[in-house]
């Protein structure tokens, strides 16, 4: 039923997405650093699938420590880590995710997302964005250490635009380095992650 629910559901979905803006106040819009057209790669990936995911604790926006182990065994995780706060790309991208959150919930996953930017500066971002469901998560200091394990840390000290899906056993089921000036397919995420349903 859950696969009928989604393949009817992906369409519609898609059609909502494709080309959709999701910070769209003009307030919000006139704090956003545009940093033109970058390099779409500028790293060298560490983990592969099937490689067990690198653990890690980071800091969440209420100084709470959240551990990517304190995961496994129950949930599917996804990392998002984007470049930089402030910035077009990163600002769509995330807010983007509030419209499928029943997604995630409906293949028990759970979203983390991450930048190196410190907690102050993704509190202020963040709360002009508009809630998030999800936990985001500093790599501040060490400066992208968690983003330099998995590979994902630009020679600038930003990370690229990935994401990384984690099944409940801690296995790395799916790698996106993707290009840094677009947003991933949501449609292509939620079909990794339904190939984690039982």
């Amino acid at each position: 039923m859950k696969r009928l629910f989604t393949l009817a559901f992906f369409p519609f979905l898609l059609l909502l997405l494709s080309g959709v803006s999701f910070a769209t106040s003009e307030a919000f819009k006139d704090t956003i650093f545009n940093p033109g057209k970058l390099k779409p790669v500028d790293s060298v990936l560490k983990v592969r699938v099937g490689d067990t995911a690198p653990d890690f604790t980071l800091a969440n926006l209420h100084r709470k420590r959240i551990s990517l182990s304190s995961f496994k065994g129950f949930k599917n995780v996804v990392l998002s880590f984007v470049p930089a706060a402030w910035t077009p790309v990163c600002s769509d991208q995330w807010p983007g995710y509030n419209i499928v959150k029943d997604l995630f919930e409906m293949h028990n996953s759970i979203l983390l997302g991450i930048t190196v930017d410190n907690a102050p500066t993704l509190f202020a971002w963040t709360q002009q964005m508009g809630e998030l469901w999800f936990e985001v998560l500093s790599d501040f200091w060490p400066h992208g250490a968690t983003a330099d394990r998995y590979g994902v840390l630009r020679t600038d000290g930003t990370s690229e635009r990935a994401l990384f899906v984690i099944d409940k056993k801690g296995i790395i089921r799916y790698i996106d380095v993707h290009d840094i000036n677009q947003r991933p397919d949501f449609g292509v995420l939620m079909k990794e992650l339904e190939k984690l349903d039982p």
